[in-house]
């Protein structure tokens, strides 16, 4: 996160804190127990293996000022946000070949009681109700888990973990753990079970569509605020600055990405996070910024006028943007595709169609060209949440979360214009998380008009 924001955000925080005015924001709201145990429950059932899975050690980032986040996959399965625990899941015949340990065990790391005084309390393998508390009828030491591993490699060719990939950027995690297995069962091919959780993943439950809309809800807040706010003199991390504030205030503990905000040629850069240029009079100011609620991501961005009215063009381009927008929304529906090349199925072809076909850039060509990214990702525990394999091609069912995010760049003229939404596929169409949060240029103008005369009010 850039630099001028993160010095923002604590001082906010700290502020918010010792007002108490910040509710909730120590909060993690979880899932049931038996929510999480239904999905452990498919996992093994679609693989009818062993899996193993790691959570996070707590030692993946030196800064200090990180704050711990259970691995993605991991917390999916478990619900568990605590540092140094384990998983492992055996199929129904492992009961036949002689195995006695049960079906799920969560291992758990031995109370460390001189750290917990520095970092708070955690739940050990012999605590009282463990097995309520956790939901596991099975807890145990973490290590217990290499002898469990070395028993089940006797009987199972096969093992499933988490593979090197894209999903292990940074630090190594699955690639530490991976050479932890080979070590422990060497015997045993190792598989990814990657694939498997994406595919679990795309589908989002009830209580994930909850808590998204948590996410989203202070996210379209902090747009409307950015929008009032913003004009001519600012900084872009002023604006995005006021943005994380409001994040803040409604229980968000973070972003979900490093925020975006790009005025002038910045509004070109897909993924411009230094938010240091002065915005000027007659710039756009593309906002990208989402917040974070337990866990789960919102993605949304709005691009603005910085006088508070569009020039002739800037309103031109963006509405064929809008256009664009409009006619995915329209098409979509279970059964749809993200990527691919056939009209009828393919969302990303129905936005470049749209734009390919409305207006030119200067030298009279058309501005497909400058639509130069896919129109759609899946959101949840990841702002690019995981659908399991080959997802761009994949149907859409009911229950996924995607963005829909056309967007025309030309840095030649300055004027780079995204209009990002979060929408949830429903059994008939789709329903926009985000229709809240205006996307017409009329009602984009009329707001930030309502925001200048707030700020010229005289006050007593």
């Amino acid at each position: 996160m850039n630099r001028r924001i993160s010095i923002l955000r604590g001082c906010a925080a700290l502020l918010l804190f010792l007002a108490c005015l910040a509710p909730m924001l120590s909060a993690w709201e979880r899932e049931p127990l038996s929510v999480f145990a239904g999905r452990r429950a498919k996992l093994v059932a679609a693989l009818n293996a062993p899996v193993v899975l790691f959570g996070y050690t707590g030692h993946e980032e030196a800064n200090p000022s990180y704050v711990f986040t259970q691995e993605e996959n991991f917390y999916y399965l478990t619900g568990h946000n605590e540092e140094g625990a384990a998983l492992l899941l055996v199929p129904d015949s492992a009961d036949q070949k002689g195995w006695t340990g049960g079906r799920e065990t969560l291992y758990l790391p031995a109370h460390d009681y001189n750290q917990e005084k520095w970092n708070g309390p955690r739940i050990g393998p012999d605590d009282p109700d463990i097995q309520k508390k956790t939901g596991f009828a099975r807890v145990a030491a973490f290590s217990q888990l290499r002898d469990d591993l070395v028993a089940l490699s006797k009987n199972y060719p096969e093992i499933y973990t988490e593979l090197p990939g894209p999903h292990d950027e940074g630090y190594p995690h699955a690639a530490n753990w991976l050479k932890w297995v080979k070590d422990a069962a060497p015997e045993a091919t190792v598989k990814d079970a990657s694939s498997a959780i994406g595919t679990l993943r795309s589908i989002k439950s009830p209580g994930e569509l909850d808590l998204i809309q948590k996410a989203v809800d202070p996210s379209i807040d902090a747009q409307l605020a950015a929008m009032k706010m913003a004009r001519p003199g600012l900084y872009e991390y002023q604006v995005a600055a006021k943005m994380v504030e409001v994040h803040d205030y409604a229980g968000c503990e973070t972003e979900a990405y490093a925020p975006i905000v790009g005025t002038n040629i910045n509004s070109t850069v897909l993924h411009y996070n230094k938010l240091d240029r002065r915005i000027e009079d007659g710039d756009v100011v593309l906002m990208d910024v989402g917040g974070q609620y337990s866990g789960y991501a919102s993605d949304i961005t709005r691009t603005i006028p910085a006088n508070g009215k569009f020039t002739a063009r800037q309103r031109e381009i963006y509405e064929i943007v809008l256009g664009a927008q409009n006619a995915a929304i329209a098409a979509l529906k279970p059964g749809m595709t993200l990527g691919g090349k056939d009209a009828s199925t393919s969302l990303q072809k129905i936005a470049m169609d749209y734009i390919d076909s409305h207006g030119k850039d200067l030298e009279g060509h058309s501005l497909g060209r400058y639509y130069i990214h896919g129109l759609s990702h899946h959101v949840g525990l990841n702002v690019h949440d995981p659908a399991g394999p080959n997802f761009g091609a994949r149907p859409l069912e009911p229950g996924m979360v995607i963005t829909i995010e056309p967007g025309i760049y030309i840095p030649e003229e300055k004027i780079g214009v995204r209009i990002e939404d979060d929408v949830l596929i429903t059994a008939d169409g789709n329903r926009l998380l985000t229709a809240r949060l205006p996307r017409s240029p009329d009602e984009i103008e009329k707001i930030m008009a309502e925001g200048k005369a707030e700020r010229e009010k005289p006050h007593p």
